[in-house]
């Protein structure tokens, strides 16, 4: 274990004999580190933090500090739970959870970016690209190869869907459908194209999720009527058609509608 001389670690942290941790890093007593992860100079580790194997943390980067809510009992136990694989950029935050004995959660191989902050019992999902200076509330969830530009906000409790892209500077209340393109206060401009090829998406699947867009972005049908329709066409097969429609169907914030010009 390569430990810098002036790093601050509890006796009481648990880290892997293989951690690296530089210059002035700070780990408190409850957090726990795997395998080949590397903390950068002048890091905050805190509370009850678990951090699985290979990640980097860099430098400034807060991880694991108490939950932005007034509501906030010091006195309680909560958690974040960080997978494998993740990047952690200059001066990114992540708060734990605020609830007794609930958590915080990143999946694996996620790349979160230089002043990118996730609040308090957000759950992320796996190889999510959150990019500079975006904010997610509380309780955000993010499907999977999701992608948040640099400057977006995301208001709490929503949910971002599987390989959608939010554009920079955007600012989202209601949940954003996997597969699509939000940009500007919740609008959906397409589908996430790029995305779909570059995750490697059979053009089948494609070409039923182009035709389910148009039924429910451009029809003129409201959510329940579209999802009327996509049953009687009986042409939707693959899991994510079924997806993208379930997701409509489950919302608990209600969906982004399509763009207004």
């Amino acid at each position: 274990m390569a430990i810098h001389p002036t790093a601050i670690i509890s006796p009481n942290a648990e880290l892997d004999s293989s951690v690296e941790v530089g210059p002035h890093a700070i780990i408190e007593e409850h957090v726990k580190i795997g395998a080949g992860t590397q903390i950068g100079a002048n890091t905050y580790l805190t509370g009850y933090t678990e951090i699985g194997r290979e990640n980097q943390i860099h430098l400034g980067a807060v991880i694991g500090h108490e939950p932005q809510d007034l509501k906030f009992d010091r006195t309680c136990r909560s958690y974040l739970r960080i997978g494998d694989r993740n990047i952690f950029r200059e001066y990114a935050t992540v708060h734990r959870g605020t609830a007794p004995e609930s958590a915080t959660i990143i999946g694996d191989e996620c790349f979160l970016m230089a002043g990118m902050h996730v609040g308090h019992n957000c759950i992320i999902g796996n190889n999510v690209i959150v990019a500079n200076s975006a904010l997610l509330a509380g309780h955000v969830h993010v499907g999977d190869r999701a992608f948040i530009s640099g400057g977006a906000a995301i208001h709490q409790f929503m949910h971002v869907g599987r390989l959608s892209i939010i554009s920079g500077n955007s600012s989202i209340s209601m949940d954003v459908p996997p597969f699509t393109m939000a940009a500007e206060r919740n609008e959906v401009f397409a589908l996430n194209l790029v995305g779909l090829r570059r995750a490697k998406l059979p053009e089948t699947t494609i070409a039923e999720l182009k035709k389910l867009f148009r039924l429910y972005y451009r029809s003129g049908l409201n959510g329940t009527q579209a999802r009327a329709a996509a049953a009687q066409a009986g042409i939707f097969t693959s899991p994510e058609a079924e997806e993208f429609i379930e997701f409509f169907r489950t919302s608990p914030n209600g969906v982004c509608p399509g763009a207004r010009r």
